[in-house]
Protein backbone atom coordinates (compact mmCIF):
# COMPACT_ATOMS: atom_id res chain seq x y z
CA UNK A 1 0.00 0.00 0.00
CA UNK A 2 1.97 2.79 1.47
CA UNK A 3 5.33 2.36 2.20
CA UNK A 4 7.24 5.16 4.37
CA UNK A 5 8.89 8.03 2.38
CA UNK A 6 10.23 11.45 2.78
CA UNK A 7 8.73 13.85 0.87
CA UNK A 8 9.75 15.32 -2.51
CA UNK A 9 9.09 18.59 -2.07
CA UNK A 10 7.61 20.86 0.71
CA UNK A 11 5.07 22.74 -0.38
CA UNK A 12 5.33 26.53 0.01
CA UNK A 13 2.58 29.03 -0.07
CA UNK A 14 2.24 31.12 -3.37
CA UNK A 15 4.02 28.69 -5.53
CA UNK A 16 2.14 25.12 -4.70
CA UNK A 17 -1.07 26.66 -3.13
CA UNK A 18 -2.23 30.18 -3.23
CA UNK A 19 -3.73 32.12 0.04
CA UNK A 20 -7.04 31.84 -1.75
CA UNK A 21 -6.97 28.16 -1.60
CA UNK A 22 -6.77 27.99 2.26
CA UNK A 23 -10.16 28.13 3.44
CA UNK A 24 -11.82 24.81 1.98
CA UNK A 25 -15.60 26.35 3.05
CA UNK A 26 -17.10 28.72 4.89
CA UNK A 27 -19.09 26.15 6.93
CA UNK A 28 -19.76 26.48 10.54
CA UNK A 29 -17.28 23.52 12.38
CA UNK A 30 -16.62 22.66 16.10
CA UNK A 31 -13.25 21.63 17.64
CA UNK A 32 -13.08 19.95 21.47
CA UNK A 33 -10.21 20.51 23.88
CA UNK A 34 -9.55 18.31 26.70
CA UNK A 35 -8.47 19.31 30.26
CA UNK A 36 -8.21 17.65 33.55
CA UNK A 37 -8.06 19.16 37.12
CA UNK A 38 -7.80 18.02 40.53
CA UNK A 39 -10.08 19.39 43.40
CA UNK A 40 -12.06 18.80 46.49
CA UNK A 41 -15.92 19.31 47.72
CA UNK A 42 -18.72 18.12 49.37
CA UNK A 43 -22.43 18.13 48.83
CA UNK A 44 -24.71 19.52 51.05
CA UNK A 45 -28.14 18.48 52.29
CA UNK A 46 -27.41 14.82 50.78
CA UNK A 47 -27.52 11.88 52.59
CA UNK A 48 -24.40 10.04 50.88
CA UNK A 49 -20.46 9.23 50.40
CA UNK A 50 -20.12 12.51 48.78
CA UNK A 51 -21.47 14.81 51.92
CA UNK A 52 -17.79 14.17 52.54
CA UNK A 53 -14.72 16.06 52.24
CA UNK A 54 -13.66 14.26 49.06
CA UNK A 55 -11.72 14.70 45.87
CA UNK A 56 -11.90 14.06 42.27
CA UNK A 57 -9.49 14.24 38.95
CA UNK A 58 -12.34 15.94 36.80
CA UNK A 59 -12.01 16.29 33.46
CA UNK A 60 -13.69 18.73 31.31
CA UNK A 61 -14.58 18.70 27.73
CA UNK A 62 -15.24 22.08 25.32
CA UNK A 63 -17.14 22.02 22.08
CA UNK A 64 -16.62 25.40 20.47
CA UNK A 65 -17.81 26.37 17.23
CA UNK A 66 -17.38 28.98 14.50
CA UNK A 67 -16.68 29.95 10.92
CA UNK A 68 -12.94 28.85 9.71
CA UNK A 69 -11.03 32.15 9.02
CA UNK A 70 -8.56 33.10 5.60
CA UNK A 71 -6.17 30.24 6.42
CA UNK A 72 -8.77 27.73 7.16
CA UNK A 73 -8.58 28.08 10.81
CA UNK A 74 -11.70 28.35 13.34
CA UNK A 75 -9.64 28.78 16.78
CA UNK A 76 -6.23 27.62 17.84
CA UNK A 77 -6.35 24.87 20.17
CA UNK A 78 -3.43 27.23 22.50
CA UNK A 79 -6.29 30.11 22.65
CA UNK A 80 -9.00 27.26 24.09
CA UNK A 81 -5.86 26.12 26.64
CA UNK A 82 -4.84 30.20 27.63
CA UNK A 83 -9.13 30.55 28.22
CA UNK A 84 -9.03 27.76 30.14
CA UNK A 85 -5.80 28.68 31.88
CA UNK A 86 -6.82 32.02 32.36
CA UNK A 87 -10.13 32.62 33.46
CA UNK A 88 -11.31 29.27 34.57
CA UNK A 89 -8.60 26.54 35.90
CA UNK A 90 -7.75 29.07 38.77
CA UNK A 91 -10.99 28.37 40.01
CA UNK A 92 -10.89 24.99 39.79
CA UNK A 93 -7.26 23.10 40.12
CA UNK A 94 -6.31 21.84 43.92
CA UNK A 95 -9.04 24.28 44.79
CA UNK A 96 -11.95 23.38 47.44
CA UNK A 97 -14.69 23.97 45.48
CA UNK A 98 -17.23 24.69 47.51
CA UNK A 99 -15.18 28.17 48.51
CA UNK A 100 -13.89 28.72 45.18
CA UNK A 101 -17.12 28.66 43.10
CA UNK A 102 -20.44 30.74 43.35
CA UNK A 103 -23.25 29.81 45.80
CA UNK A 104 -24.65 26.33 44.79
CA UNK A 105 -23.93 22.58 45.86
CA UNK A 106 -20.53 21.78 43.99
CA UNK A 107 -22.32 18.84 41.99
CA UNK A 108 -21.13 17.87 38.54
CA UNK A 109 -24.64 19.14 37.34
CA UNK A 110 -24.20 22.84 38.27
CA UNK A 111 -20.41 22.75 37.76
CA UNK A 112 -20.67 21.84 34.07
CA UNK A 113 -23.57 25.11 34.29
CA UNK A 114 -21.08 27.29 35.57
CA UNK A 115 -17.95 26.13 33.29
CA UNK A 116 -19.73 26.50 29.92
CA UNK A 117 -20.58 29.75 31.28
CA UNK A 118 -16.99 31.24 31.57
CA UNK A 119 -15.88 29.96 28.58
CA UNK A 120 -19.13 31.08 26.84
CA UNK A 121 -18.18 34.75 28.69
CA UNK A 122 -14.67 34.98 27.49
CA UNK A 123 -15.24 34.22 24.07
CA UNK A 124 -17.82 37.05 23.96
CA UNK A 125 -15.23 39.12 25.53
CA UNK A 126 -12.64 38.57 23.08
CA UNK A 127 -15.37 39.61 20.30
CA UNK A 128 -15.36 37.05 18.35
CA UNK A 129 -19.37 36.89 17.42
CA UNK A 130 -19.33 33.50 14.99
CA UNK A 131 -17.63 31.35 18.23
CA UNK A 132 -20.00 30.16 20.65
CA UNK A 133 -19.55 27.04 23.14
CA UNK A 134 -21.68 24.50 21.96
CA UNK A 135 -21.34 22.19 24.82
CA UNK A 136 -19.86 21.31 27.69
CA UNK A 137 -18.79 17.59 29.40
CA UNK A 138 -17.78 17.17 32.77
CA UNK A 139 -16.36 13.90 34.11
CA UNK A 140 -16.21 13.26 37.87
CA UNK A 141 -15.09 9.76 37.89
CA UNK A 142 -13.92 8.11 33.75
CA UNK A 143 -17.62 6.88 33.72
CA UNK A 144 -19.81 9.59 35.11
CA UNK A 145 -20.25 12.84 33.72
CA UNK A 146 -22.82 15.75 33.61
CA UNK A 147 -23.10 17.64 30.39
CA UNK A 148 -24.55 20.98 29.78
CA UNK A 149 -25.12 22.18 26.08
CA UNK A 150 -26.23 25.52 24.08
CA UNK A 151 -29.24 23.77 22.53
CA UNK A 152 -30.61 23.08 25.99
CA UNK A 153 -30.64 27.01 26.12
CA UNK A 154 -32.54 28.02 23.48
CA UNK A 155 -35.29 24.90 23.93
CA UNK A 156 -35.91 25.72 27.78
Amino acid sequence: MFGFRIVDKLQKLGEDIQKKDLRYHQKRVMVSKEFTFDAAHHLHAYEGKCKNLHGHTYTVVFGISGFVDETGIMMDFGDIKEIWKEKIEIYLDHRYLNEMLPPMNTTAENMVVWIFEQMNEALEKNGEQSMRTEFVRLYETPTSYAEFRREWMINE
